[in-house]
C-alpha cells in the first residue's frame, strides 16, 4: 500500500490527455474539465526531488481550494469541486504563458539578484540601501515566462507586450487582479499572525473571460513570515522565521545543490522527509486557522482514483 503519491496514471472516461507537471498530474476530460491531482512530489530549483512528502498534496490542494473560494469575488476562478483532499476539478482554460509573481518584500530570488548588485528585476526598479527581507515601499510585480520544461525566466512587462505573449488589455487586467488578490491574501495572512511575503498567480481564458487557475497562496507558490518578531529580527539582521519551501532550498544549498548542471540531488532521509511533511502541515494550520485532518493514507492512489470516478459519474449523469 502507498501512503503518498509520487505519480499517477489513471484512465478516466473521456480522457483526452494527461499532463505531468512538477507537482501536479492534470487530466483533460472531454476538453471540458481539468482534473488536477496534487501529488506529494516536491520540487526546488525547478528540479523534482526523488522522495514524496506524505500529506503535502493534501495540504497544497486544500489551502488552494480555500483561497480560491475566498477570492472568487475579486476574479472568477477555475474550481468546480474538490472530490478528494488531493484533487480539484475545474473548468478547462487556455493558460496565459506568463506567471504573475508579486513581491511585498526583498526575499528569495529577488534578494539573490539584489545581492549581486542588480537594482532592477523584470524591468522594475528596486530601491538602494535595502537589506534582505525588507519591505518594498509597495508590492512589485515581476513576471516570469511559463516554461513547459526547464527553468521559468524573468521577463519584463515591456518584453511580454513586445513579444505579444499577452495583449495590453489582458495584461493590465492580470496586473489589476494580481494586486487585488495579493492584498486580500495579505489581509488574511495578517489576521493569522503571518506576513505574505511573495507569491505567484496563473491565469487563463475561457470563452473570452479571464479566470484565476492552478493554486494560490500555498507554501509551494508563496513565502510567509511570522509577523511576531519580524521587526526585531530585521533590526538585528537575523533570518526571519518563515513558513515556505525556502527551508528546503536552504537545506539543498547547504548540501551543495542549486539545480545547476552536474550537481547531484542530496539524499533526503526519512527524518528530513517527515520534517518537511510536518512543516507543510504547520503552514496549513497557521494560514487557514483550521486543524489539519489527515486523510486515509492506507492506499492513497486507490482512494484518489475512486473519488474522481465517483465525481465524474455524477457530473456526466
Amino acid at each position: 500500500m502507498q501512503n503518498a503519491i509520487i505519480r499517477t496514471n489513471f484512465i478516466f472516461p473521456g480522457l483526452k490527455d494527461l499532463y505531468i507537471g512538477k507537482v501536479r498530474d492534470v487530466y483533460n476530460i472531454d476538453d471540458e474539465l481539468l482534473v488536477m491531482v496534487t501529488s506529494d512530489r516536491i520540487s526546488a530549483f525547478d528540479v523534482v526531488l526523488p522522495r514524496a512528502i506524505p500529506y503535502k498534496g493534501q495540504v497544497l490542494n486544500q489551502i488552494a481550494a480555500k483561497f480560491l473560494d475566498s477570492t472568487s469575488d475579486i476574479v472568477p476562478n477555475w474550481k468546480i469541486a474538490t472530490p478528494d483532499p488531493m484533487v480539484t476539478v475545474g473548468r478547462l482554460c487556455e493558460p496565459f504563458k506568463v506567471e504573475m509573481v508579486i513581491r511585498g518584500y526583498l526575499s528569495g530570488h529577488a534578494w539573490r539578484e539584489y545581492k549581486e548588485g542588480k537594482r532592477s528585476i523584470c524591468g522594475v526598479a528596486m530601491p538602494e540601501g535595502m537589506k534582505e527581507n525588507d519591505k518594498f515601499p509597495q508590492p512589485i510585480i515581476t513576471p516570469t515566462t511559463k516554461a513547459s520544461v526547464g527553468h521559468d525566466e524573468d521577463i519584463s512587462k515591456e518584453e511580454i507586450l513586445k513579444q505579444n505573449i499577452v495583449s495590453l488589455e489582458d495584461y493590465e487586467m492580470l496586473e489589476k487582479y494580481t494586486q487585488a488578490i495579493f492584498e486580500r491574501g495579505t489581509e488574511i495572512a495578517s489576521g493569522k499572525g503571518l506576513i505574505l511575503v511573495d507569491t505567484k498567480y496563473e491565469f487563463g481564458k475561457s470563452n473570452g473571460e479571464i479566470f484565476l487557475i492552478d493554486e494560490i497562496h500555498t507554501p509551494d507558490s508563496s513565502r510567509y513570515f511570522y509577523k511576531e518578531g519580524y521587526e526585531l529580527r530585521q533590526s538585528k539582521g537575523v533570518s526571519q522565521k518563515q513558513l515556505s519551501k525556502e527551508f528546503v532550498r536552504e537545506w539543498l544549498m547547504s548540501h551543495g545543490f542549486q539545480g545547476k548542471e552536474g550537481q547531484q540531488v542530496p539524499t533526503m532521509d526519512d527524518d528530513f522527509v517527515n520534517l518537511v511533511s510536518e512543516r507543510y502541515i504547520e503552514l496549513y494550520e497557521n494560514i487557514t486557522g483550521d486543524k489539519f485532518e489527515r486523510a486515509d493514507a492506507s492506499n492513497v492512489p486507490a482512494r484518489v482514483e475512486g473519488n474522481i470516478n465517483k465525481f465524474l459519474q455524477a457530473y456526466y449523469r
